[in-house]
């Protein structure tokens, strides 16, 4: 049961209100302005380190583009052609193929009159991509997402707590930064299974509590690193 009350937690729906800025204010507002019908640019390029934040960026771009009556598409679905707004995660992971077709997109989008906003894990110049593509990810605007802090990410928290009606003890973020994954979304999800299983347990959110939910994942890892075999 303690397993089932984080299993059930559905994924935080990604806006850009819902994004903690910390060192990205400029990026947020950059994207804001990019969903709006009218806007200039042709291709914007995000990147960060795992857990930064930009799949978050470009799922809430996309849901901000919709809202404002853009059409908007995930590649590769996009190169089937007709959206004016082209989202593309990972490029630092695209095969040849895939190059290819991203290439492709891009100039019709760009014929368009549209956006291609792309996300990966490094600067343009560290990307090990084909040079005609480079260079066209290049042209843009390119910001780097920059993860929050820990400072951040308990305000992050304490936010999000309060939103759901919750007092989150100091040692509740503590401990979570300590001990859980620390990428934003995966301590936000695990904050909202602590919600639900306080609800169940009828107990208020406590470090034991916490603890209690943690310890079947926190065992199962430990076991996993002592165990050898003879």
């Amino acid at each position: 049961m303690k397993q089932l009350a984080l299993g059930i937690i559905d994924p935080i729906v990604p806006t850009f209100d819902n994004f903690v800025a910390g060192r990205n204010p400029e990026l947020l507002a950059a994207l804001r302005t990019l969903c709006l019908p009218g806007a200039s640019e042709r291709i914007v390029y995000v990147w960060g380190d795992s857990g930064s934040g930009r799949t978050h960026l470009l799922g809430a771009a996309a849901r901000a583009a919709q809202a404002a009556g853009r059409s908007s598409a995930w590649f590769p679905a996009a190169f089937a052609g007709g959206s004016q707004f082209v989202l593309v995660d990972d490029v630092d992971r695209l095969d040849d193929a895939a190059q290819i077709a991203l290439f492709g997109t891009y100039n019709a989008v760009r014929d368009a009159g549209g956006c291609l906003l792309a996300a990966g894990n490094v600067p343009p110049a560290r990307l090990r991509l084909r040079p005609d593509l480079l260079t066209r990810l290049a042209w843009g605007l390119v910001y780097q997402v920059h993860a929050l802090d820990d400072y951040e990410k308990a305000a992050a928290l304490e936010r999000h707590a309060q939103a759901r009606g919750l007092r989150l003890p100091p040692e509740v973020s503590a401990y979570l930064l300590r001990h859980a994954r620390r990428d934003l979304p995966s301590l936000l999800r695990i904050l909202d299974g602590l919600d639900r299983h306080s609800l169940q347990a009828q107990r208020p959110i406590t470090l034991p509590l916490l603890r209690e939910i943690l310890q079947p994942a926190t065992s199962a890892d430990e076991s996993m690193k002592e165990g050898t075999i003879t």
